[in-house]
């Protein structure tokens, strides 16, 4: 699905990614990993064609990103509150949302119904702009309108972060039910425990580069507790 190529990106002398080759397949919940400045938000920006590599390619389903925009209306993505129109309220923010993507009334009640425990009354019918929730609630919207559309693909970067307990729980049980109605998700995360139990692999990388590709959920956990904690 994903194919990265001699991805590189330059700010004049600092090399922050630098990823020779890298697949995701069709179907996988790839989790990604990696310290503040590792590069993980910059690879999202880039496969989503949101900022410009130095050199090299991502390729979706064979197109290079930059070269075409079919490919955008199956990819569903939250990276943060701007891709959001903060100035609606979470209601006529998804009506938005449902007139772009061409959906029926019933259609979008389908889709906010996956979202009632996640939501936990919280969100809509609550007549609150966007930008005056707090900061998990804004999260919540962003996640629900990224799986808007039927996407064959998500990315969600640190969708675990500002959330509590029982709503980071509930947002694991959403992705294991998503993916395995076969939509690829890409998960960045600073919370190990909550990728290693959601993910089939997960990429390690440290300053731009890829040190880990694991592909053993049994592994996983020890591996990048070792790693983290030289």
């Amino acid at each position: 699905m994903i194919k990265i190529e001699n991805l590189r990106k330059q700010y004049k002398t600092a090399l922050v990614l630098d990823i020779p080759n890298l697949e995701i397949k069709h179907g996988e919940c790839f989790g990604l990993v990696g310290n503040n400045g590792a590069g993980k938000t910059t690879l999202f920006r880039m496969i989503l064609d949101l900022v410009r590599p130095t050199e090299g390619a991502v390729y979706y389903e064979g197109i290079n990103v930059r070269e075409d925009e079919a490919w955008k209306r199956e990819v569903g993505a939250f990276l943060d509150e701007h891709m959001l129109l903060g100035y609606l309220t979470p209601d006529e923010y998804f009506e938005t949302l449902r007139k772009v993507y061409g959906l029926s009334d019933a259609d979008l009640s389908i889709h906010l119904e996956k979202f009632t425990d996640f939501f936990n009354d919280e969100i809509l019918g609550k007549k609150k702009y966007i930008r005056d929730l707090s900061k998990g609630n804004i999260k919540k919207v962003g996640i629900a309108a990224a799986l808007m559309g039927k996407p064959k693909m998500v990315l969600l970067d640190e969708p675990f972060e500002n959330l509590d307990p029982t709503s980071q729980n509930r947002l694991k049980r959403l992705v294991v039910e998503e993916s395995h109605k076969d939509l690829t998700f890409l998960i960045s995360s600073h919370d190990l425990n909550h990728v290693t139990e959601i993910c089939d692999r997960i990429v390690l990388l440290e300053k731009g580069e890829v040190k880990k590709d694991l592909q053993d959920k049994m592994e996983m956990g020890h591996e990048l507790n070792t790693y983290f904690n030289r």
